[in-house]
């Protein structure tokens, strides 16, 4: 039987949003981390968990800005890495026509 047990105030945010946004743009792996915490904080706040619901939350905002920061940061080694290329291929004489 699943009871829900009665407790004041609004449960903590789940960030499902910023999780899923994150998944899909930046890092999946990370993302699905975040997912799986996001979707842990309303269950655990109905099941009179707060503190777990409050862990839960913190983790699923702490692991969709791991995933965006790391997304971020590969894509900009690989437009570093392009420019780095494009120079080195312009200054060896790469693009004599």
């Amino acid at each position: 039987m699943n009871e829900q047990v009665s407790h004041p105030g609004t449960p903590p945010p789940n960030y499902l949003v910023f999780a899923i946004l994150v998944t899909i743009f930046c890092c999946q792996i990370l993302g699905i981390v975040s997912i799986v915490f996001a979707a842990q904080v309303n269950s655990k706040w109905n099941a009179g968990d707060l503190e777990g619901a409050r862990i839960a939350s913190k983790n699923a905002k702490m692991w969709a800005w791991i995933g965006l920061a790391s997304g971020l940061a590969i894509a900009m080694i690989a437009v570093l890495l392009s420019v780095f290329g494009i120079l080195a291929g312009i200054s060896l004489g790469g693009m004599d026509f």
